[in-house]
């Protein structure tokens, strides 16, 4: 167990420098992500522990994954074109929504009743993005494509849970990725056309990024995740997992010193933000913790009638 969480925080905090990367390769959003995808495609293919997990998949349920892939794609262009056209800062305080916007979407796909607290979380949360948004004019752009990349990732996330209860998760990471891969690769030219001065070849400095990006923020990570998960359950992962926003922005300071390019407006909204998403944690703590003590309550006083 302590194993486990040690392996899921180096993951949390090594996924912390995506932000940092994302700014410091000169490489435009889109083109970045297709990088991204190639190398990490190509070594989770070398690493014999994962290409031997890949399971052969008929169309019909590979169409599910390949849909989901495409989520993952369209998810990280609009990252790291938030911090392109604003900073890490605000990119990941837009991002932290996920868990939230998560609880708004999880009932209309998966037909359950809204959860009426949960609601007034996303909305609060929502306050909080209106607040950046009104005092961080210039990034406005950065805010609109991080608020669509948080409400993308809670889609997939939710798509995911699904996927990994039905095929191994070597298999849906592979497939996704590869996916996603093809569709940045057929976007592309498109890409390029609106935007011709965007170059695709990287410099020899953003080479060495892409490789360290793909290797320490996209491998090393996953796999530690993987093995944590083994141990300790998803829940716990999740709760952790909000970390990561808390890093990426202690990193933007240090390395971009980005606290100069904010207002005293945005430390208000991700207050808020961060606060919905604590209250959120927590409340979905007690209620596992309930849900629990429930049920060992319930076995035992079946075994007490026996």
């Amino acid at each position: 167990m302590r194993r486990a969480l040690i392996y899921l925080h180096i993951s949390i905090f090594l996924w912390g420098f995506t932000g940092i990367f994302g700014r410091a390769i000169e490489l435009k959003e889109l083109v970045l992500v297709w990088y991204r995808l190639i190398f990490t495609v190509i070594i989770l293919l070398l690493i014999p522990a994962f290409s031997r997990n890949i399971k052969k998949l008929s169309l019909k349920e590979s169409k599910r994954i390949i849909f989901v892939g495409f989520l993952v794609a369209i998810h990280w262009v609009l990252f790291y074109g938030s911090i392109k056209y604003s900073n890490i800062s605000i990119g990941l305080s837009c991002l932290s929504t996920i868990a939230v916007f998560t609880s708004l979407i999880d009932p209309i796909v998966n037909r359950k009743k809204i959860n009426v607290r949960e609601l007034l979380l996303a909305i609060f949360a929502l306050i909080g993005m209106l607040v950046i948004f009104r005092v961080q004019e210039i990034q406005r752009t950065g805010i609109i494509l991080g608020i669509g990349a948080a409400l993308v990732g809670s889609y997939f996330t939710i798509l995911n849970a699904k996927l990994v209860k039905d095929f191994p998760s070597e298999t849906v990471t592979f497939y996704e990725l590869a996916s996603g891969l093809f569709l940045i690769t057929i976007l592309l030219p498109f890409y390029q056309h609106i935007f011709p001065s965007s170059s695709i070849i990287p410099t020899r400095n953003d080479l060495i990024l892409l490789l360290f990006f793909s290797i320490f923020c996209t491998v090393i990570p996953f796999n530690l995740s993987l093995k944590a998960l083994q141990h300790i359950s998803a829940f716990t992962s999740n709760l952790y997992i909000n970390l990561e926003p808390i890093y990426g922005i202690i990193f933007a300071f240090i390395f971009f010193h980005e606290q100069k390019e904010l207002q005293p407006g945005f430390y208000i909204g991700s207050g808020i933000i961060l606060s919905s998403v604590i209250i959120y944690t927590v409340a979905k703590y007690r209620k596992q913790l309930i849900s629990a003590a429930t049920q060992t309550k319930n076995y035992v006083t079946g075994k007490d009638a026996e």
